[in-house]
């Protein structure tokens, strides 16, 4: 059997995997001139870094798994994680149930609601109970205005823009859910995964080990068209670099690209289901990483609890991560979640540098600009989709009406977030979808 893949990210190449490991062909077609999506690299200091944050969760089975598989392993560490929130001007603990009872811009009354409310969302594993009700709503009824206005409203805002009072509460349990998991028994320390190396080493193997079992992997190779005959698909119209398109003729396709991408890709959809595709709206992510030559702050994740700041976390991924990975230098994220037709997605590297620096000061009052060895401005389309109150009505199915042609992205990963660690759990369940249809076709 042969199978056309559209993307060389996580579910793109889980997909590859899968199918070459069970023999039969898998041709990956990837239109950056790398692979790894979302958890594609760059060069700092002698080593790889993300374009943009990522970490495992001890619950992130899939992705450990395929790790290991891979042979790397020996490159998993896990590290504990330091968290705090930024708020009233200053930076709070916020890692521990004590944190919280520390948190005085809260009333103890509303820290101990708060307290009891994440206890029984962390031991609630039934997501369905929250799937009518948006986040607002149910942190509102349950835990209060003013907590939500100080701790939930800035994060909520931060990530979906001016969605922020449609997202379902199903998304925010998952968040604190998954927290729980990593933190292991009783009150012990969130405790996070990395491959030192890079989640780009990871990705990169994967591609290798696809083509070592007898598939194919294109970089900077464009698909035109999905090939569909008879309301079958047949193959892909694809531009491989400095060559002609032409098409190429498969069993099954696979397309792990955005809803909207996709749907320009087929114009045979049926009108009710590309309607379903483009109801999803998405957002960027614009991410601004700082190279320093000194810590910012002592946390690896700091929320920012406060809308006037122009960024919603601050990762300084080395307050975790040796920085001797990258010669030395302290590596700061910072992370917004804007709409493509935003103020800051239009904005320069440069400008929203100079935006950031005067708030820098607010995190920690003795930078100065002399601290910034260097930037680097990241933007990724289609980073976040927004997920609705009952979503689950809505979510489309990985077996599109077109025969033998499957979609696997984010929007599609509900009741969880995006993640690595879905991607390639999602990749891996519709590649076995192929197998099944194909034995029973």
């Amino acid at each position: 059997m042969k199978v056309g893949i559209i993307g060389g990210g996580a579910a793109g190449l889980a997909a590859a995997y899968e199918l070459t490991k069970r023999g039969h062909h898998a041709e990956v077609f990837e239109r950056a001139p790398f692979l790894a999506g979302q958890a594609s690299t760059f060069p700092v200091g002698g080593g790889q870094l993300e374009k943009g944050y990522h970490h495992l969760f001890v619950s992130d089975t899939d992705m450990v798994d395929l790790i290991h598989e891979l042979g790397l392993g020996d490159k998993l560490e896990w590290l504990e994680s330091k968290v705090g929130v930024y708020y009233g001007g200053r930076i709070w603990d916020f890692a521990t149930p004590m944190d919280l009872l520390r948190f005085t811009p809260l009333s103890l009354a509303q820290r101990l609601r708060v307290g009891f409310w994440t206890f029984v969302l962390q031991k609630t594993s039934n997501w369905r109970k929250f799937e009518n009700i948006t986040a607002r709503d149910w942190i509102v009824n349950h835990m209060g205005e003013r907590v939500y206005q100080v701790i939930w409203e800035p994060l909520l805002r931060g990530k979906f823009g001016e969605y922020f009072d449609q997202v379902s509460m199903t998304w925010l349990w998952g968040k604190i859910y998954l927290r729980v998991a990593s933190r292991g028994k009783g009150l012990q320390k969130e405790r996070l995964g990395y491959p030192m190396g890079s989640f780009g080493e990871v990705f990169d193997v994967l591609g290798q080990r696809v083509v070592q079992q007898g598939g194919q992997v294109h970089l900077s190779a464009s698909v035109n068209r999905i090939s569909v005959e008879g309301g079958v698909a047949k193959g892909l119209e694809i531009q491989l670099e400095g060559q002609d398109p032409e098409v190429k003729t498969y069993d099954a396709v696979i397309a792990t690209t955005p809803s909207y991408v996709f749907t320009r890709l087929v114009p045979e959809l049926p009108q009710d289901y590309r309607e379903l595709l483009e109801s999803t709206r998405y957002l960027s992510a614009v991410l601004m990483i700082l190279e320093l030559d000194r810590p910012l702050s002592s946390k690896y994740w700091l929320n920012v609890a406060d809308r006037d700041l122009p960024f919603v976390a601050v990762i300084e991924h080395t307050n975790m991560i040796d920085r001797s990975l990258y010669g030395g230098r302290h590596i700061v994220y910072f992370s917004n979640y804007p709409s493509r037709d935003s103020e800051m997605y239009q904005k320069t590297g440069d400008e929203l540098l100079e935006d950031f620096i005067p708030h820098l000061q607010k995190i920690n009052p003795e930078f100065e600009r002399s601290w910034i060895l260097d930037y680097h401005h990241h933007k990724v389309d289609g980073a976040q989709p927004i997920i609705g109150v009952n979503y689950s009505q809505r979510i489309p199915d990985h077996r599109t009406p077109i025969k033998d042609l499957y979609l696997a992205n984010t929007t599609q990963i509900y009741p969880e977030d995006r993640g690595t660690n879905y991607s390639v759990r999602m990749g891996r369940r519709v590649a076995q979808m192929v197998l099944d249809d194909q034995k029973g076709a």
